[in-house]
């Protein structure tokens, strides 16, 4: 601290690297601890904020949802019990249920392999566009979406990429209003 300042109203202690004031309760002894956690703790936010992690953490999240809700629906495939005793005519009981476990796996893995392909998709490219942009804003969302869903209707066309894409930009857009964007009243 400046001596010859200390008497202006306003001003900003500036401290020498490792010389700052303590937080309540520690001691000189703890410093290099605290020092050790600061360093962690940037770290950690630097691997966070990446585009390869928010990528990996979005497509983890969609596998999960999609299994999730695959094998919520697959309690519905069974619903014909005609059509069960044709298809397992001849097994005993743990085969069968060998059988329907099988099925199950496989409309879990595909489902979530689409779900995590379509949030990996969506959430590498929103943060590149927010990177990009350096501001966090619907604009990022609706752009990634229109990107996303033209690049997962590629396959059937240039009219359908479009579609997809308009679609998906759609979609993003009332989720992004609805649910993320909740800007509260000012109360002057």
């Amino acid at each position: 601290m400046n001596p010859s300042t200390n008497h202006l109203p306003g001003r900003v202690p500036i401290w020498r690297p490792e010389q700052e004031p303590l937080p309540p309760g520690l001691t000189e002894e703890d410093r290099p601890a605290l020092e050790q956690t600061k360093k962690w703790e940037g770290y950690t936010g630097m691997v966070m904020e990446s585009c390869a992690t928010k990528t990996v953490l979005a497509g983890g999240a969609g596998f999960g949802i999609g299994a999730f809700f695959s094998l919520m629906s697959a309690s519905f495939a069974y619903e014909d019990p005609l059509l069960r005793a044709q298809s397992q005519a001849g097994m005993n009981t743990t085969q069968k249920a060998g059988q329907v476990f099988r099925e199950m796996g496989r409309g879990m893995w595909t489902s979530g392999k689409g779900f995590g392909k379509v949030g990996a998709l969506f959430a590498g490219i929103e943060c590149v566009i927010e990177s990009y942009r350096a501001k966090n804003d619907i604009y990022n969302s609706v752009t990634s979406g229109f990107i996303a869903g033209g690049v997962l209707a590629r396959n059937s066309g240039p009219k359908a990429a479009v579609g997809g894409g308009l679609a998906f930009a759609a979609f993003s857009a009332v989720i992004d209003l609805l649910f993320i964007r909740r800007e509260t009243p000012d109360d002057d």
